[in-house]
């Protein structure tokens, strides 16, 4: 059992509120899985320039002078934000690979958490309300983002195996559910150049997200194939670079709504994790069906794709 949010701004007048309305969301779900939380926020991009959130166990030692080890492997400028257990690094586009590798060589303690133009990810061990303290994630400004709180019961509880997860650029991804075919889905992913970083079944399926993106799906097509591919039950609310997308698997066990006004579209697990939103009380408000593919994109209308279970 999980608790999954999400929240997507048509109003970029409540960019500054995001992070505090989703952090009030995450929290209200926290009985639903108190082990780990994360929060993924999709702010300001900076032109030509790529971000890479990290974590470290240690960052008293492993994020001092960082940025400038780093900068010297890729030959640029790199900036560093510290916050907490995590620090945000930024370079020019195109050198993440070799961000990757050289991060590797020069703290092989590090993790990344996520990479994108857009994308930070936060996410530790422990109740939402803490998670949410330690990063001042409440604070945070965007135009949309999601959330997870976990209840472990596939792998252990440790910041790698909490959610969201980041598997391509920019793409996010978590999961309230539990996938039976994960184990041989990863190693054919990952033979085919995919990384995958823990045993997690919902990086897979984030990892699955990417991989047919890969090879030209577009997020809509890539969420309708998983309902045939992935096995298993599954609620997936997924971030792109400047989308927001949901969907359920055909027999939809898990509890899912979602509401939509004129300023925002949110998901959440339970009702009571909307309540606190603006207009709420005038929002549409629904179940999303089984085996149907929901996206909203700030560059186009809302799409829903609609496959027989």
């Amino acid at each position: 059992m999980c608790g999954i949010v999400g929240l997507f701004l048509k109003d970029q007048s409540l960019a500054p509120q995001l992070g505090n309305m989703l952090t009030d969301m995450l929290i209200t779900m926290t009985d639903r899985g108190p082990d780990s939380a994360g929060i993924a926020i999709y702010g300001a991009e900076v032109e030509g320039k790529t971000k890479i959130t990290v974590q470290s166990p240690n960052p008293e030692t492993d994020f001092v002078g960082l940025a400038d080890e780093l900068g010297k492997s890729l030959g640029a400028t790199v900036g560093q934000s510290d916050n907490d257990t995590h620090t945000v690094l930024e370079f020019p586009t195109g050198q993440f690979e070799t961000a990757r590798a050289a991060l590797t060589e020069i703290r092989p303690s590090v993790r990344v958490m996520s990479r994108g133009e857009r994308l930070e990810i936060y996410k530790e061990v422990g109740l939402p309300k803490d998670v949410a303290d330690r990063f001042n994630l409440s604070s945070m400004s965007g135009t949309h983002g999601i959330g997870h709180t976990r209840m472990a019961t596939e792998s252990a509880v440790t910041t790698m195996g909490a959610h969201p997860f980041n598997t391509g650029s920019d793409q996010c991804l978590v999961h309230n559910g539990s996938l039976s075919n994960h184990n041989s889905l990863r190693r054919k992913l990952r033979r085919e150049g995919v990384t995958i970083q823990t045993e997690n079944d919902t990086e897979v399926g984030a990892a699955y997200l990417t991989w047919k993106m890969m090879n030209g799906a577009t997020l809509g097509e890539a969420l309708e194939s998983s309902i045939d591919d992935l096995d298993g039950f599954f609620t997936f609310v997924v971030g792109t670079k400047d989308g927001f997308g949901v969907v359920r698997d055909p027999i939809a066990c898990k509890p899912a709504v979602m509401a939509e006004t004129d300023q925002y579209v949110a998901f959440g697990s339970e009702y009571r994790a909307l309540v606190n939103l603006p207009g709420i009380e005038d929002a549409r408000v629904w179940e999303p069906e089984p085996s149907t593919v929901y996206f909203w994109s700030h560059n186009d209308s809302p799409t829903t794709h609609e496959k027989a279970a």
